[in-house]
């Protein structure tokens, strides 16, 4: 059993995010990204693209979501979004926030 460390490779990472893929994982079938969003970040966009879905989780604090959606997503709370639809995301607090973001292929997307 394999634990990936995904906290340290986003806090390093120029973008603030590590996602956890094949080259990790071994398989095509599903990723995951740990993200950071620093205080007042803004612009990170959401976009699964055509064959895919991905669910977005607050993880600590709360995130403001415009675009496809436009909400508070609350921190613990999640949404689900899928192929061309687009959103933003943006922490207005003065802390970091964490999100976590699932996808993986639709039926439609399935290769």
């Amino acid at each position: 059993m394999k634990t990936f460390e995904l906290r340290e490779k986003a806090s390093k990472a120029e973008s603030g995010e590590y996602i956890l893929g094949s080259e990790d994982s071994g398989t095509h079938a599903c990723y995951m990204i740990y993200g950071i969003l620093r205080p007042g970040q803004k612009g990170r966009l959401i976009k699964p693209g055509k064959g895919h879905e991905e669910m977005v989780l607050a993880v600590n604090g709360d995130i403001e979501v415009s675009g496809f959606f436009s909400l508070a997503l609350k921190n613990g709370n999640a949404i689900h979004i899928t192929g061309e639809n687009e959103c933003f995301l943006e922490n207005k607090g003065p802390e970091e926030v964490v999100y976590i973001i699932a996808g993986g292929h639709s039926e439609a997307g399935h290769h």
